[in-house]
């Protein structure tokens, strides 16, 4: 990739950011009540009308909205993420504290969910019979179907209640983060399977592939030396999308699997109206989005040969 598509894409995460920014916090300010209000306006406490707006000004959510989002966005600038109103802590500590038990997950869900898809197409496309190639193919619809939460469920019942091969009470860190890394990769695998498997059928009716086959080479050579490099990438970039999904179906499986991360810390903010959580959650999300998606750009000239062909003409002044 040359200097000027490095930073027009750098531009373009910059440009995401901003807008992922700005619509999370329009349309949480557009929602009815706020997040002082759902932390004190309890009647229990016995808060005065008086007592309840001395909070609100120090918060300022009193302010008007334009004032509230430049000052918002100006903090966000400087690193300062703001507090939480439901806690009191940091935004940034309760970050520090909650992304890397997350990210843990989403990395190794990941990982196990490219393993899995890549078995699944491979399997499916070079099966040894008929009957295992349909069943392959079967997999992925299967397991789009199933829900996060019933995936969780299920595996804590045969794995830890039935088998007793995971403990659910005292299990080691590598143990926690077996079940709810595979209850994340299977639903994630799915759609990087059936991906996989366009690619594998188009680039099996290439003519190389028929000539490569009528030299004599072997399953094995065909399919690692020809299909998979070029198969694989379309099911690089949506591995890359996916990873944003990530995120999202954390918040269930750690609520299924009481782990303590970003999906918690989600889900709390949401039920609290926390504000400065839930917008710190965005763009940390959106982050992470950006960033793996412009690894995958860069990814793919060092994978496909005719990109660096392609963007060494470009350099050289060659029409591509």
């Amino acid at each position: 990739m040359s200097r000027a598509a490095l930073l027009r894409r750098v531009g373009q995460a910059i440009l995401v950011l901003a807008l992922a920014y700005t619509a999370a916090y329009v349309l949480l300010a557009a929602l009815p009540g706020d997040a002082v209000m759902a932390r004190f306006g309890n009647p229990d406490l016995g808060l005065s009308a008086e007592q309840l707006a001395e909070i609100r000004a120090s918060y300022g959510v009193d302010r008007p909205f334009l004032v509230r989002f430049f000052d918002s966005v100006g903090a966000f600038l400087q690193g300062d993420l703001g507090y939480s109103v439901q806690s009191g802590a940091a935004v940034s500590t309760l970050l520090a504290e909650a992304l890397p038990s997350t990210l843990t997950l989403a990395v190794v869900a990941l990982i196990l969910a490219v393993f899995l898809a890549v078995v699944i197409a491979f399997t499916a496309s070079y099966g040894a019979g008929s009957w295992l190639r349909r069943l392959f193919r079967n997999l992925p619809p299967l397991f789009v179907s199933l829900p996060v939460f019933w995936i969780g469920i299920v595996l804590i019942q045969v794995f830890s209640f039935q088998l007793g091969l995971v403990p659910t009470i005292g299990a080691t860190d590598a143990q926690a983060l077996i079940l709810p890394a595979v209850t994340l990769a299977i639903p994630i695998a799915a759609p990087l399977a059936q991906v996989l498997l366009r690619s594998i059928d188009e680039v099996s009716e290439q003519p190389f592939i028929a000539v490569v086959r009528a030299r004599g080479a072997s399953t094995s050579w065909l399919l690692w030396r020809n299909v998979a490099p070029n198969a694989l990438l379309p099911a690089m970039t949506m591995a890359g999308l996916l990873f944003g999904e990530l995120v999202g179906g954390a918040i269930v499986t750690e609520a299924v699997f009481g782990r303590v991360g970003i999906g918690a810390l989600t889900a709390q903010a949401v039920a609290n109206r926390d504000t400065p959580v839930l917008l710190a959650v965005v763009v940390i999300a959106t982050v992470v989005f950006v960033t793996i998606n412009l690894v995958v750009d860069l990814l793919y000239p060092v994978l496909d040969a005719r990109l660096r062909q392609r963007t060494a003409r470009t350099q050289n002044g060659v029409p591509a």
